[in-house]
């Protein structure tokens, strides 16, 4: 069991993506944290690990704090020892038109999105330079290499995740940690039930993501016998990216 006695980080872990990637390493019986700004959540999806038997504990953090990222870490640190896989799924959006944007939406977004990973990142990598080894898994998106309009600060944030992945598999290389990146596409974090067949017909794999996708993904490339695979970007769109469209 590569995660069994290991320590799973994971930001934004409270809904969609990120309860499924924390319910998931559980269940390798990884020992995960749980990092996100909304209580309530954050507070159930602990409890619901809890009662299947997992090991949990939980961090309520605006990850635009770089002061309490630093401390949110030290505190895994002294009560944890280790950081064996950071996930850094928070992600967020703003949707408006280039002239009604403003400075503070579009910081907000990529403070969020693009600071809090590398932040993340350098706390996590301080703790896996000590074990020897370490993953980091930055949740990126198909926006990184396509756009909607008026998603600026979003795909920005997106595409700067990609760049930073493998900035990050170079730096870090010399330290046995690998670092990669996953672009999902249409993730459906709503009722999956409520898809049309339009809906999945126009994906060449033949229907909508689910967030298990992304947690299996995750689970690829951060098991520790995949030794030889850091610095790709993992597009999963069910072949999306790929279908031309006129």
């Amino acid at each position: 069991m590569p995660y069994q006695d290991k320590v799973v980080v994971i930001t934004g872990a409270a809904n969609g993506i990120g309860q499924t990637l924390a319910g998931t390493y559980a269940k390798k019986h990884a020992h995960v944290v749980l990092i996100d700004k909304d209580n309530n959540k954050l507070k159930e999806t602990a409890q619901s690990i809890e009662r299947n038997g997992g090991l949990v504990k939980s961090f309520v953090l605006d990850l635009t704090d770089t002061n309490a990222i630093e401390d949110t870490f030290t505190e895994i640190n002294k009560t944890l020892g280790r950081v064996d896989v950071l996930i850094n799924n928070a992600g967020l959006g703003v949707t408006k038109s280039i002239f009604d944007l403003t400075i503070e939406e579009w910081d907000y977004v990529m403070n969020t999105n693009l600071r809090a990973a590398f932040i993340c990142s350098r706390e996590a990598a301080r703790m896996m330079q000590k074990i020897g080894n370490g993953s980091i898994v930055n949740i990126a998106s198909t926006r990184a290499l396509m756009s909607e309009p008026d998603t600026f600060p979003y795909s920005a944030s997106k595409g700067g995740l990609l760049a930073l992945t493998h900035s990050l598999a170079i730096s870090l290389g010399s330290d046995k940690i690998r670092v990669n990146s996953i672009s999902p596409g249409w993730i459906e974090t709503g009722n999956y039930d409520s898809l049309k067949p339009n809906d999945h017909h126009q994906h060449p794999a033949g229907r909508v993501g689910k967030p298990i996708d992304v947690a299996k993904a995750c689970l690829y490339l951060t098991d520790p016998d995949n030794d030889f695979l850091t610095g790709i970007n993992l597009v999963l769109d069910g072949g999306m990216t790929h279908k031309m469209i006129y």
